[in-house]
């Protein structure tokens, strides 16, 4: 049996593309590889008709909108920018469950997309599905996991035909592919983030000082983890992010009692994100991530904890 070639790959994919898709098309693009993949294929079949479109939604990393930009020119790519920060936050507030935070989610996302798409002129829209997202989120004869809100999230009745290239690939397969497109190394290398932003790595409700929190840990956490790989201190985990729980605990800063949140570090090694193992980090690093975190964000955060579960039984998310 043949292994998987990337390049018969795009080339199939750009036929079956322009074959399929008449009129013009809006991307829903994240600037991770999946979606800039996509995007790339897209260009290629249509051209012009092609509006990649990044909604901000107030749960992106720090300065993930400013990088945007520069991939969009970089990448030469029709692009629009939707803040829609208010709205997302809005539509959070008092939801507590995961999957129903993923619905809300993927239904506002439709909605800002069909929006874009009538002042476009767009018939189509086209998203970075890969089968792990499909796969756990259930249909059919399959148990759900959790609902991808470019899935499950998505409404039964929906004005756009979907385009998704990648929807029978895995995330080595794409990372493959993407390489063959010549997307840059640190897009095809980038480690990935689910749509909702940082709204699922805050378990329990969403608020914009949780959201400020998490986004900051987030940063920490990545920079120290990408200086250690660069120092060669360890090798780079396939994901690593922080995740904020809704608990407090005290905690000591000087000689003044504090009640902060819990932040939990999840890093874990895998190949196409249906199984992993939690990444074998040493002590410390460890210490010095969660050294940083509660300096900076002293009064908000006491705790740092390491999540060492493999999948399974854990998802890879933390929610």
């Amino acid at each position: 049996m043949l292994g998987f070639d990337p390049k018969i790959f795009v080339q199939d994919a750009i036929e079956k593309i322009k074959t399929d898709v008449k009129g013009k098309v809006i991307l829903a693009w994240s600037g991770g590889v999946d979606s800039t993949t996509v995007a790339a294929l897209v260009n290629k079949a249509v051209g012009s008709r092609l509006l990649c479109v990044f909604v901000d939604t107030g749960f992106m990393r720090k300065n993930e909108t400013e990088q945007m930009q520069e991939l969009g020119k970089e990448l030469k790519l029709n692009m629009k920018i939707v803040d829609a920060k208010e709205k997302f936050l809005s539509a959070l507030k008092g939801v507590r469950d995961p999957e129903e935070k993923r619905k809300i989610c993927g239904e506002l996302f439709i909605k800002i997309f069909e929006k874009v798409a009538e002042d476009f002129g767009a018939e189509y829209l086209a998203q970075g599905t890969i089968a792990p997202d499909w796969i756990e989120s259930g249909g059919g004869i399959r148990n759900r996991i959790k609902a991808h809100h470019n899935v499950g999230g998505l409404p039964e009745k929906m004005g756009l035909k979907l385009v998704e290239p990648l929807r029978d690939l895995y995330k080595d397969e794409v990372r493959n592919v993407g390489k063959a497109l010549n997307i840059p190394k640190k897009i095809y290398t980038k480690q990935p983030f689910p749509g909702p932003g940082l709204a699922i790595r805050i378990v329990g409700e969403v608020t914009e000082e949780k959201v400020d929190i998490i986004r900051e840990a987030s940063f920490i956490l990545e920079k120290e983890i990408e200086a250690a790989a660069e120092k060669g201190k360890i090798e780079i985990p396939w994901q690593y992010f922080a995740v904020l729980l809704p608990t407090k605990s005290v905690g000591v800063h000087g000689d003044v009692r504090a009640y902060g949140y819990t932040i939990v570090i999840r890093a874990v090694d895998s190949i196409d994100g249906m199984s992993a193992a939690y990444s074998k980090i040493s002590h410390e690093i460890l210490q010095k991530i969660s050294t940083r975190i509660t300096n900076v964000l002293k009064d908000k955060v006491t705790r740092v904890v390491y999540d060492i579960t493999n999948k399974p039984p854990a998802t890879i998310e933390f929610e």
